[in-house]
């Protein structure tokens, strides 16, 4: 049992390929003393990233500062598999359902968010592997049809170039035995290099003066009154304002992971396709892929042909965010196996690296604010996936909720309210395994997994797709 999956991992290296590079840049050091700072932002990820560039490119003489507890890019932004879009809300379909009075200007805000984050690309010259080759979003079997077809009107509605697909012309982008169908979204949607992008935006923030600090944790913040002292293990910075970008981390308030839970995803990479392999499952305009799997899997092409196939979710008690068995082949079995049922005749691929990690789910599954310190601190996170280009959504308008700009969109229910609050341990242990236990058979076993989903959707856990009835 598993034994084709076992030979395909055997010599796997368990570390996000994105990360597994010579170029990546040597650390800066860490805080070391005392210092000031007009904005204090920590996390190094996208979230934090963008948020010290817009905040410097509005106002060149702050003083920004930003620490990291690791390295950049260490948490989410160096494991995604970072297919972008224009979607600011995890998708048009999760928008529409939470934010449905919102929906029009939420696509005017993403396409705007997309628009600057081209520009950030070529103003600061980030050589990211970026191809603009859309998102493909398959249907696994007939009964993901009409889960395809809402989509696809759902985009058309919103003026989105997109082009639909039978069984024949899905298998005509890319051949799979499983795909019934699906629909293209053929513009300002694509695939990068997510590390090379941090570290591109690392190298952007420091032009413009932003003083960055690496393995240097938050221990501790206080109140001041008029400030906030953040210490760090050697260090601490005094802060007039702080933004706290550590998503599933949840760093900086102990309220909240009241909203937030540490879910685990798992990917893997295969080697590089050969010029034949990639003939048998053509794949010609790269798109990026989602499908309509309950357990939702997704899959891109990098720039030298290796597919990376995620979607694996898990939890652990207590938020665990690196447990051991996470670095052995366990975990990826069914994963590998859902690959090879995916692409049968790529029988041959064995992969290169397997990787795991927190994301922050939400009952939105999109980013979303908290404030803290009578609005001194602001908890910005949640993207749960789909933060790519999100995440410079969420640095922009977490900077302007708090430094109190005044914008008219900050009055919409996705800035102005939070999502519900999730059950503390053991209730939250015991309702996530249910639910990926449900999420791993519904599909195939139906039954009391399928009105298991349909109440989780209730309760506020908008699922990507719920499964219908047996």
């Amino acid at each position: 049992m598993n034994e084709h999956e076992n030979q395909a991992l055997k010599n796997v290296k368990y570390f996000p390929y994105w990360l597994d590079s010579d170029k990546a840049p040597m650390p800066e050091p860490q805080l070391q003393g005392s210092i000031q700072a007009d904005l204090l932002i920590v996390g190094g990820g996208f979230t934090g990233l963008w948020a010290a560039i817009i905040a410097k490119e509005k106002t060149p003489d702050k003083n920004v500062v930003l620490i990291e507890a690791n390295t950049i890019a260490f948490g989410a932004s160096g494991r995604p598999g970072a297919i972008v879009s224009t979607s600011v809300m995890h998708g048009l379909h999760i928008a529409s359902e939470i934010f449905p009075e919102d929906l029009e200007t939420l696509e005017r805000l993403g396409q705007e968010n997309l628009n600057e984050f081209k520009n950030a690309l070529d103003r600061y010259n980030i050589d990211c592997d970026m191809e603009w080759s859309g998102e493909l979003t398959v249907a696994v079997g007939p009964s993901g049809m009409p889960m395809v077809n809402d989509e696809y009107e759902l985009h058309k509605q919103f003026g989105h170039e997109v082009e639909i697909f039978d069984e024949v012309g899905v298998q005509s982008q890319l051949n799979s035995p499983l795909f019934s169908g699906g629909f293209w979204s053929k513009k300002d949607s694509g695939t990068l290099h997510p590390a090379k992008l941090a570290w591109g935006l690392k190298k952007a923030a420091i032009s413009l003066g932003v003083r960055i600090y690496e393995h240097s944790a938050l221990k501790t913040m206080n109140d001041n009154g008029t400030t906030l002292t953040v210490s760090t293990e050697h260090g601490e910075v005094q802060a007039n304002r702080v933004l706290l970008c550590t998503n599933a981390f949840a760093a900086g308030h102990k309220n909240i992971r009241r909203r937030v839970a540490l879910i685990r995803d798992r990917i893997v990479m295969s080697e590089p396709l050969s010029d034949e392999q990639m003939n048998r499952i053509g794949w010609q305009n790269r798109q990026g892929v989602y499908d309509t799997r309950t357990q939702l899997n997704y899959m891109r092409l990098t720039k030298d042909n290796r597919i990376l196939f995620g979607g694996r979710l898990d939890y652990f008690y207590a938020g665990n965010p690196d447990p051991s068995i996470d670095r052995t082949p366990k975990p990826y079995l069914r994963l590998v196996e859902a690959f090879f049922k995916t692409f049968p005749q790529l029988h041959d691929v064995k992969f290169t690296h397997a990787w795991s990690g927190p994301i922050g789910l939400t009952t939105r599954m999109a980013v979303h604010f908290q404030s803290y310190y009578q609005g001194k601190a602001l908890y910005v996170g949640g993207y749960s996936g789909f933060g790519v280009s999100s995440s410079r959504f969420g640095a922009d308008f977490g900077l302007a909720k708090l430094m109190d700009e005044e914008r008219p969109e900050l009055k919409l229910a996705f800035a102005d309210t939070q999502p519900n609050w999730i059950p503390p341990e053991p209730f939250r242990y015991i309702g996530s395994k249910i639910t990926m236990y449900a999420l791993d058979t519904a599909d195939e076993k139906g039954g009391w997994r399928v009105w298991w989903l349909k109440l989780v959707d209730k309760m506020g856990f908008p699922l990507s797709w719920t499964p219908e009835d047996d």
